[in-house]
Protein backbone atom coordinates (compact mmCIF):
# COMPACT_ATOMS: atom_id res chain seq x y z
CA UNK A 1 0.00 0.00 0.00
CA UNK A 2 1.12 3.54 -0.63
CA UNK A 3 0.32 6.74 -2.47
CA UNK A 4 -0.54 6.69 -6.18
CA UNK A 5 -0.81 9.47 -8.73
CA UNK A 6 -3.90 9.22 -10.93
CA UNK A 7 -4.14 11.21 -14.17
CA UNK A 8 -7.12 11.52 -16.54
CA UNK A 9 -6.30 12.92 -20.00
CA UNK A 10 -9.25 14.28 -21.94
CA UNK A 11 -9.52 16.33 -25.09
CA UNK A 12 -10.24 19.50 -23.07
CA UNK A 13 -8.70 18.99 -19.63
CA UNK A 14 -6.09 16.93 -17.84
CA UNK A 15 -7.29 16.12 -14.31
CA UNK A 16 -5.13 14.51 -11.68
CA UNK A 17 -5.18 13.60 -8.01
CA UNK A 18 -3.44 11.47 -5.42
CA UNK A 19 -4.91 8.35 -3.84
CA UNK A 20 -4.03 7.48 -0.27
CA UNK A 21 -3.88 4.14 1.54
CA UNK A 22 -7.58 4.37 2.44
CA UNK A 23 -8.43 4.66 -1.28
CA UNK A 24 -9.37 8.32 -0.95
CA UNK A 25 -8.66 10.79 -3.73
CA UNK A 26 -7.22 14.14 -2.65
CA UNK A 27 -5.29 17.14 -3.95
CA UNK A 28 -7.39 17.33 -7.15
CA UNK A 29 -5.90 19.50 -9.93
CA UNK A 30 -7.11 20.41 -13.42
CA UNK A 31 -5.30 22.04 -16.33
CA UNK A 32 -6.10 22.63 -19.99
CA UNK A 33 -5.01 19.85 -22.32
CA UNK A 34 -2.34 21.36 -24.58
CA UNK A 35 -2.55 21.12 -28.35
CA UNK A 36 -0.54 17.99 -29.00
CA UNK A 37 2.31 19.46 -31.07
CA UNK A 38 5.76 17.94 -30.51
CA UNK A 39 4.41 15.48 -27.92
CA UNK A 40 3.05 18.33 -25.79
CA UNK A 41 0.70 16.03 -23.83
CA UNK A 42 3.45 13.59 -22.93
CA UNK A 43 5.64 16.49 -21.84
CA UNK A 44 2.80 17.85 -19.69
CA UNK A 45 2.36 14.45 -18.04
CA UNK A 46 6.10 14.32 -17.36
CA UNK A 47 5.84 17.74 -15.68
CA UNK A 48 2.93 16.55 -13.51
CA UNK A 49 4.86 13.42 -12.45
CA UNK A 50 8.02 15.44 -11.87
CA UNK A 51 6.27 18.03 -9.68
CA UNK A 52 4.42 15.33 -7.74
CA UNK A 53 7.50 13.21 -7.03
CA UNK A 54 9.29 16.28 -5.64
CA UNK A 55 6.55 16.69 -2.99
CA UNK A 56 5.41 13.11 -2.40
CA UNK A 57 6.87 9.63 -2.38
CA UNK A 58 4.54 7.86 -4.80
CA UNK A 59 4.37 4.16 -5.61
CA UNK A 60 2.91 4.26 -9.10
CA UNK A 61 1.19 6.31 -11.80
CA UNK A 62 -2.20 5.43 -13.27
CA UNK A 63 -3.21 7.13 -16.51
CA UNK A 64 -6.69 7.23 -18.00
CA UNK A 65 -6.75 8.63 -21.53
CA UNK A 66 -8.83 9.18 -24.61
CA UNK A 67 -7.91 6.86 -27.48
CA UNK A 68 -7.48 3.11 -27.86
CA UNK A 69 -4.84 1.80 -25.48
CA UNK A 70 -2.67 -1.30 -25.54
CA UNK A 71 -2.54 -1.64 -21.77
CA UNK A 72 0.28 -4.22 -21.83
CA UNK A 73 2.55 -1.79 -23.67
CA UNK A 74 0.95 1.29 -22.09
CA UNK A 75 0.73 2.93 -25.50
CA UNK A 76 -1.89 4.75 -27.59
CA UNK A 77 -2.55 2.57 -30.64
CA UNK A 78 -5.42 4.59 -32.15
CA UNK A 79 -6.80 8.08 -31.60
CA UNK A 80 -9.53 9.97 -33.40
CA UNK A 81 -9.46 13.67 -34.29
CA UNK A 82 -9.98 14.90 -30.71
CA UNK A 83 -6.25 14.73 -29.96
CA UNK A 84 -3.93 15.14 -32.95
CA UNK A 85 -0.76 13.06 -33.44
CA UNK A 86 -1.53 10.97 -30.37
CA UNK A 87 -1.10 7.49 -31.83
CA UNK A 88 2.17 5.90 -30.73
CA UNK A 89 2.46 7.89 -27.49
CA UNK A 90 4.28 5.44 -25.18
CA UNK A 91 3.45 6.64 -21.70
CA UNK A 92 4.45 3.47 -19.89
CA UNK A 93 7.92 2.88 -21.31
CA UNK A 94 8.95 6.55 -21.22
CA UNK A 95 7.68 7.33 -17.71
CA UNK A 96 8.92 4.04 -16.24
CA UNK A 97 12.39 4.59 -17.69
CA UNK A 98 12.54 8.19 -16.50
CA UNK A 99 11.03 7.91 -13.01
CA UNK A 100 11.57 4.21 -12.17
CA UNK A 101 7.90 3.88 -11.22
CA UNK A 102 5.27 1.33 -12.30
CA UNK A 103 2.85 2.91 -14.77
CA UNK A 104 -0.58 1.64 -15.83
CA UNK A 105 -2.35 3.16 -18.86
CA UNK A 106 -6.04 2.61 -19.63
CA UNK A 107 -8.65 3.95 -22.03
CA UNK A 108 -10.76 6.59 -20.28
CA UNK A 109 -14.13 4.84 -20.60
CA UNK A 110 -12.60 1.54 -19.45
CA UNK A 111 -11.09 3.41 -16.50
CA UNK A 112 -14.42 5.05 -15.67
CA UNK A 113 -16.13 1.65 -15.74
CA UNK A 114 -13.46 0.14 -13.45
CA UNK A 115 -13.97 3.06 -11.08
CA UNK A 116 -17.73 2.50 -11.01
CA UNK A 117 -17.28 -1.24 -10.44
CA UNK A 118 -14.84 -0.57 -7.62
CA UNK A 119 -16.41 2.44 -5.87
CA UNK A 120 -19.55 3.48 -7.74
CA UNK A 121 -22.88 2.45 -9.24
CA UNK A 122 -21.74 -0.99 -10.47
CA UNK A 123 -20.20 -2.32 -7.25
CA UNK A 124 -20.16 -6.15 -7.15
CA UNK A 125 -21.53 -6.47 -10.69
CA UNK A 126 -19.81 -8.67 -13.24
CA UNK A 127 -21.59 -7.92 -16.52
CA UNK A 128 -21.73 -4.18 -17.16
CA UNK A 129 -21.61 -1.84 -20.15
CA UNK A 130 -20.63 1.79 -19.61
CA UNK A 131 -21.65 4.46 -22.11
CA UNK A 132 -20.35 8.00 -21.77
CA UNK A 133 -22.31 10.75 -23.51
CA UNK A 134 -20.15 13.77 -24.18
CA UNK A 135 -18.46 15.40 -27.15
CA UNK A 136 -18.53 11.89 -28.59
CA UNK A 137 -19.84 8.58 -27.25
CA UNK A 138 -17.50 6.12 -25.60
CA UNK A 139 -18.14 2.54 -24.55
CA UNK A 140 -16.64 -0.08 -22.26
CA UNK A 141 -17.63 -3.68 -21.49
CA UNK A 142 -16.83 -5.63 -18.33
CA UNK A 143 -17.70 -9.33 -18.13
CA UNK A 144 -15.60 -10.50 -15.16
CA UNK A 145 -12.81 -8.60 -16.91
CA UNK A 146 -12.55 -5.78 -19.45
CA UNK A 147 -13.44 -6.97 -22.96
CA UNK A 148 -11.21 -5.36 -25.58
CA UNK A 149 -11.67 -7.46 -28.71
CA UNK A 150 -8.92 -9.12 -30.75
CA UNK A 151 -7.57 -5.84 -32.14
CA UNK A 152 -8.32 -3.77 -29.00
CA UNK A 153 -11.12 -2.08 -30.99
CA UNK A 154 -14.22 -3.44 -29.27
CA UNK A 155 -16.74 -1.02 -27.74
CA UNK A 156 -16.11 1.71 -30.32
CA UNK A 157 -19.80 2.42 -30.01
CA UNK A 158 -19.64 5.98 -31.32
CA UNK A 159 -19.18 4.54 -34.81
CA UNK A 160 -22.34 2.41 -34.65
CA UNK A 161 -25.32 2.93 -36.94
CA UNK A 162 -23.62 4.79 -39.77
CA UNK A 163 -26.25 6.38 -42.01
CA UNK A 164 -25.10 6.76 -45.60
CA UNK A 165 -27.83 9.26 -46.43
CA UNK A 166 -26.77 11.80 -43.81
CA UNK A 167 -23.13 10.70 -43.55
CA UNK A 168 -23.46 10.52 -39.76
CA UNK A 169 -22.81 7.83 -37.18
CA UNK A 170 -24.27 7.20 -33.71
CA UNK A 171 -22.21 9.75 -31.79
CA UNK A 172 -22.84 12.44 -34.41
CA UNK A 173 -26.57 12.09 -33.72
CA UNK A 174 -26.72 11.02 -30.05
CA UNK A 175 -23.79 12.67 -28.24
CA UNK A 176 -24.28 15.62 -25.93
CA UNK A 177 -22.53 17.71 -28.59
CA UNK A 178 -25.22 16.64 -31.07
CA UNK A 179 -27.92 17.62 -28.57
CA UNK A 180 -26.29 21.03 -28.07
CA UNK A 181 -26.14 21.56 -31.83
CA UNK A 182 -29.83 20.73 -32.17
CA UNK A 183 -30.71 23.12 -29.32
CA UNK A 184 -28.74 25.92 -30.97
CA UNK A 185 -30.44 25.33 -34.33
CA UNK A 186 -33.96 25.19 -32.91
CA UNK A 187 -33.85 27.54 -29.90
CA UNK A 188 -30.76 29.71 -30.29
CA UNK A 189 -27.34 29.94 -28.67
CA UNK A 190 -28.64 31.41 -25.41
CA UNK A 191 -29.99 27.96 -24.41
CA UNK A 192 -27.72 25.31 -22.85
CA UNK A 193 -28.28 21.56 -22.52
CA UNK A 194 -28.93 22.04 -18.81
CA UNK A 195 -31.44 24.85 -19.32
CA UNK A 196 -33.34 22.83 -21.94
CA UNK A 197 -33.63 19.92 -19.51
CA UNK A 198 -34.92 22.30 -16.83
CA UNK A 199 -37.51 23.77 -19.20
CA UNK A 200 -38.53 20.26 -20.31
CA UNK A 201 -39.05 19.19 -16.69
CA UNK A 202 -41.27 22.24 -16.26
CA UNK A 203 -43.45 21.28 -19.23
CA UNK A 204 -42.03 23.37 -22.10
CA UNK A 205 -43.23 21.52 -25.22
CA UNK A 206 -40.40 22.63 -27.51
CA UNK A 207 -37.77 21.50 -25.01
CA UNK A 208 -39.59 18.21 -24.35
CA UNK A 209 -39.66 17.55 -28.09
CA UNK A 210 -35.91 18.16 -28.45
CA UNK A 211 -35.05 15.91 -25.48
CA UNK A 212 -37.37 13.13 -26.66
CA UNK A 213 -35.96 13.23 -30.19
CA UNK A 214 -32.38 13.09 -28.89
CA UNK A 215 -33.21 10.33 -26.37
CA UNK A 216 -34.58 8.30 -29.25
CA UNK A 217 -31.20 8.51 -30.99
CA UNK A 218 -29.44 7.45 -27.76
CA UNK A 219 -31.85 4.53 -27.38
CA UNK A 220 -31.19 3.25 -30.91
CA UNK A 221 -27.57 2.56 -30.07
CA UNK A 222 -28.29 1.10 -26.63
CA UNK A 223 -30.75 -1.33 -28.22
CA UNK A 224 -28.02 -2.71 -30.51
CA UNK A 225 -25.69 -3.12 -27.52
CA UNK A 226 -28.36 -4.98 -25.53
CA UNK A 227 -29.16 -7.28 -28.45
CA UNK A 228 -25.50 -8.25 -28.87
CA UNK A 229 -24.18 -8.36 -25.30
CA UNK A 230 -27.26 -8.77 -23.03
CA UNK A 231 -25.64 -6.94 -20.09
CA UNK A 232 -27.05 -7.02 -16.58
CA UNK A 233 -26.58 -3.27 -16.36
CA UNK A 234 -25.81 -0.29 -18.60
CA UNK A 235 -24.23 2.69 -16.87
CA UNK A 236 -24.80 6.12 -18.40
CA UNK A 237 -21.95 8.54 -17.77
CA UNK A 238 -20.78 11.90 -19.07
CA UNK A 239 -21.86 15.38 -17.97
CA UNK A 240 -25.49 14.92 -19.05
CA UNK A 241 -25.81 12.03 -16.59
CA UNK A 242 -26.30 14.73 -13.92
CA UNK A 243 -29.91 14.81 -15.21
CA UNK A 244 -30.37 11.55 -13.31
CA UNK A 245 -33.72 9.77 -13.24
CA UNK A 246 -35.31 12.17 -15.72
CA UNK A 247 -32.67 11.26 -18.31
CA UNK A 248 -33.05 7.52 -17.61
CA UNK A 249 -36.82 7.74 -18.02
CA UNK A 250 -36.51 9.52 -21.37
CA UNK A 251 -34.07 6.92 -22.70
CA UNK A 252 -35.97 3.94 -21.29
CA UNK A 253 -39.26 5.10 -22.82
CA UNK A 254 -37.61 5.22 -26.24
CA UNK A 255 -35.54 2.05 -25.79
CA UNK A 256 -38.49 -0.31 -25.72
CA UNK A 257 -39.46 0.82 -29.25
CA UNK A 258 -36.27 -0.75 -30.66
CA UNK A 259 -36.51 -4.08 -28.83
CA UNK A 260 -38.95 -7.01 -29.05
CA UNK A 261 -41.87 -6.99 -26.62
CA UNK A 262 -40.88 -7.83 -23.02
CA UNK A 263 -37.21 -8.02 -24.07
CA UNK A 264 -35.80 -5.20 -21.95
CA UNK A 265 -34.31 -6.83 -18.86
CA UNK A 266 -31.10 -4.79 -18.69
CA UNK A 267 -31.08 -2.23 -15.90
CA UNK A 268 -30.15 1.35 -16.83
CA UNK A 269 -28.27 3.26 -14.13
CA UNK A 270 -26.58 6.63 -13.81
CA UNK A 271 -22.85 6.53 -13.06
CA UNK A 272 -22.20 7.79 -9.52
CA UNK A 273 -18.60 8.99 -9.51
CA UNK A 274 -18.88 11.59 -12.28
CA UNK A 275 -15.50 13.32 -12.82
CA UNK A 276 -13.71 11.02 -10.37
CA UNK A 277 -14.68 7.72 -12.02
CA UNK A 278 -11.69 7.52 -14.37
CA UNK A 279 -9.32 8.72 -11.62
CA UNK A 280 -10.40 5.78 -9.46
CA UNK A 281 -10.22 3.38 -12.40
CA UNK A 282 -6.76 4.49 -13.52
CA UNK A 283 -5.17 3.30 -10.25
CA UNK A 284 -7.53 0.34 -9.67
CA UNK A 285 -5.02 -2.26 -10.98
CA UNK A 286 -2.39 -1.22 -8.43
CA UNK A 287 -4.78 -1.55 -5.51
CA UNK A 288 -6.76 -4.62 -6.57
CA UNK A 289 -4.09 -6.99 -7.84
CA UNK A 290 -6.02 -10.07 -6.72
CA UNK A 291 -8.86 -9.10 -9.06
CA UNK A 292 -6.62 -7.75 -11.80
CA UNK A 293 -7.36 -10.09 -14.68
CA UNK A 294 -6.87 -7.59 -17.48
Amino acid sequence: MGIYLSIDIGGTYIKYALMDEQHRLYNHQKIDTPVNINHAILKQIETIVENTTVKYEIDGVGISTAGIVDRTEGEIIYAGPTIKDYKGTSFKSLLTDKYKLPVHVENDVNAALLGEIWKGAARNQNHVICITLGTGIGGAHYDHQLKDGFNHQANSVGYLLYDQETGTNYEERASTAALHKRIEEELGSEFSVQSVFEHAKNGNESCISIIESWAKEVAKGLAQIILITDPKCILIGGGVSAQGDYLLKQIQNQLEVFLPDNFLKTELKIAELFNDAALYGAVYPFLNKKNNTF
